[in-house]
């Protein structure tokens, strides 16, 4: 009997209404829209309002993903939430996830990973499907980055945006779903993009709770150097693992950081620019929330059997590459 891979068999995703703009950010920083554009390539982005959390966008994600496949949310057994922007410090999204969806008999864990969070949650739910131990296990990449965005800061306000996606994992005996993964850290890099205080070793206090140190800080040109190097190179480093070449890979899911950096990954896998999962312009960067969003957006130009790669490269530094066979 062949072992079980671990296949993704609904997919949803979730941005909110409210459009902020680069005409809107001329407002509020010294920027404007050519300069964002041409160095981002982000129109807009999506910023939530009027108390939406994280855990609204995982517990309505976890729904239709229920919905989408004919069962009941009590079918849960697990959910993962790859976020470095939960509701709280503690409990974590998942835990007020399951509640809020009614997947009463589920249990699981946020996971932080910055940008790479959704590839690290895929993988490590695979674990737990391969292993045979559960059969449906729900991984989620949300991130409500408007919420540790300064928008006095115009290095990161123009970046970021809100947004998530997720996608329900369970058994295929027919080699359909993730097939293989290369995940990454390098922590020497972490300083070059951070939110330093919250935490524990720089707790907040009353004279530091205004400081730029409680947003999130990015030194862009040594991330993006460091980013457009390292995401195409595990892009192409699994490709080679598995014997792909250009013409085997039907799509590339990349992490929707810039534009730039996209287009270097496709131009080292040798795909052309129709084999690009692309909505930066409309979204941003969600942080976790980037490739399943592609992909709940692309999900009806998708093939049983496309062989797709996803690619990320987040704060840490953490990186890697997940190549997976379609299964619907």
């Amino acid at each position: 009997m062949n072992s079980p891979t671990a296949a993704i068999t609904a997919v949803h995703g979730v941005v909110p209404e409210k459009v902020l703009s680069n005409k809107d950010l001329e407002k509020m920083v010294d920027t404007n829209d050519e300069w964002i554009v041409s160095r981002t390539g982000i129109k807009e982005r999506r910023i939530v309002e009027d108390g939406q959390t994280l855990s609204d966008m995982g517990s309505d994600i976890v729904k239709e993903i229920c919905k989408k496949r004919g069962i009941s949310p009590l079918e849960i057994d697990m959910v993962i939430v790859g976020t470095v922007t939960a509701d709280h410090r503690f409990p974590s999204a998942s835990n007020i996830i399951c509640d809020k969806s009614g997947a009463k008999n589920a249990w699981g864990f946020d996971l932080s990973a910055a940008c790479s969070g959704f590839i690290y949650t895929l993988v490590t739910g695979q674990q737990f499907i391969e292993s045979g131990r559960y059969k449906k296990v729900i991984v989620i990449g949300a991130d409500i980055m408007s919420s540790i965005v300064s928008y006095k800061d115009r290095n990161t306000c123009i970046i970021f945006g809100d947004g998530a996606g997720g996608v329900l994992l369970e058994p295929n005996l027919d080699g359909f779903g993730v097939i293989d993964s290369i995940l990454k850290v390098d922590g020497s890099g972490r300083d070059l993009l951070i939110q330093k205080n919250g935490g524990s070793a720089f707790p907040i206090t009353k004279e530091n709770v205004e400081h730029p140190d409680m947003y999130v800080f990015q030194e862009g040109r040594s991330v993006f150097k460091f980013a457009v190097t390292n995401m195409a190179d595990v892009s192409a480093e699994i490709m080679a693992k598995n014997n792909l070449k250009g013409e085997d890979v039907d799509w590339l899911v990349p992490h929707q950081a810039n534009l730039r950096i996209i287009d270097a990954t496709a131009n080292r896998m040798g795909l052309s620019k129709e084999k690009v999962m692309i909505n930066i312009e409309k979204y941003g960067n969600t942080t976790s929330g980037t490739i399943p969003l592609c992909i709940w957006e692309w999900e009806k130009k998708l093939k049983k059997g496309d062989n797709i790669i996803l690619a990320a490269f987040g704060g840490g530094f953490t990186w890697g590459s997940v190549y997976l066979k379609w299964a619907y």
